[in-house]
């Protein structure tokens, strides 16, 4: 098949390039500008096409032609100097690409959300039929649902053949995001304080969600499926433990009060606002409130149905650090 694929530099869109490009797919990857990130692409064999979600007509160009759609592109950040690069792609993106599969008639879509979507479903752990909580607990989470909601929309009324991955928190050596800093903080002995001893989240391997997205795409009769990827979950002093214990740096002694981290977040955050630099530790509003609430998915649908089988967050932890003190 031939695979049109935004988001292919990114930390999980190199993974999926990495897969595709030991198959006898081809891709065409859509990128923003030509660098190195995108000349390696071109070396795994991939046609590139220049593009941004957020313009349809460079969507469609690139489009032309290909039997299948990858969408991975997104802003995946906890704050940004200014908050409309969130709805601008997320939403109205992510929108561009799904019509623009419509118009050229692709016979199947993948597209990337995230398990935050679900905010803090009543059920725990959560699934895939889950009735979502209420509440969004940060713009990105916010964003990347109203996405979603514009997805199964096109799914209902206008056959949009669409099977929707939902990765958990993604780690693996080469994370630029949160949980790539966050384990560099800590293994580097960077953090002062631990927070949230109550909060439980859920992880999994960037190469697990790479194997997903492209399964999911290559499995037949999928189309209107969702699969939570990431069955790992651990609570936050777990986490920290297994940091600790791969890196051989001691863990803070002091432990931060929720209620005293919130209200330091706050603070961080309202100087990043004002001097456009981003919150020290990662502290932003919308990155504190996630870890304070958690997410609690079970991701063994993708193991049933996808053939998935996880890597142990311990190995994740292990790469991370491996190339963090390289």
């Amino acid at each position: 098949m031939k695979i049109f694929i935004t988001g292919a530099t990114g930390f999980i869109g190199t993974q999926v390039a990495n897969l595709l490009a030991k198959t006898e797919h081809r891709m065409v990857c859509m990128v923003r500008k030509y660098n190195e990130a995108s000349e390696r692409l071109r070396s795994l064999g991939a046609e590139l096409v220049t593009g941004d979600i957020t313009d349809k007509a460079s969507v469609l160009q690139g489009m032309k032609g290909c039997d299948w759609v990858i969408n991975i592109a997104a802003v995946y950040s906890y704050w940004q100097p200014d908050n409309r690069i969130f709805k601008e792609v997320n939403v109205n993106g992510t929108t561009n690409v799904m019509d623009c599969a419509l118009e050229a008639k692709v016979s199947k879509i993948v597209h990337v959300s995230t398990v935050v979507i679900y905010g803090k479903p009543a059920d725990n752990p959560y699934t895939e039929e889950s009735e979502p909580g209420p509440v969004r607990f940060s713009r990105y989470s916010l964003t990347k649902y109203e996405g979603d909601q514009v997805v199964w929309d096109l799914y209902k009324n206008k056959g949009l053949p669409v099977v929707v991955v939902y990765p958990s928190a993604v780690l693996g050596a080469g994370d630029p995001k949160a949980s790539g800093k966050y384990i560099s903080d800590i293994a580097h002995g960077r953090m002062p304080a631990t927070v949230f001893k109550k909060t439980t989240l859920t992880w999994v391997h960037v190469k697990d969600v790479a194997e997903a997205i492209v399964r999911a795409a290559e499995k037949p009769g999928n189309i209107g499926e969702k699969y939570l990827i990431g069955n790992y979950r651990l609570t936050m002093p777990e986490f920290n433990k297994m940091i600790s214990e791969v890196s051989g740096t001691r863990l803070p002694l002091l432990s931060m009060p929720d209620s005293l981290a919130m209200v330091s977040a706050y603070m961080l955050t309202g100087l990043s606002n004002l001097f456009k630099f981003p919150p020290p530790m990662g502290m932003s509003v919308d990155q504190m409130r996630i870890m304070k609430e958690g997410f609690s998915a079970d991701g063994s649908k993708a193991e049933r149905e996808l053939g998935l089988t996880y890597t142990p967050v311990r190995v994740a932890i292990e790469e991370e650090i491996a190339e963090d003190k390289a």
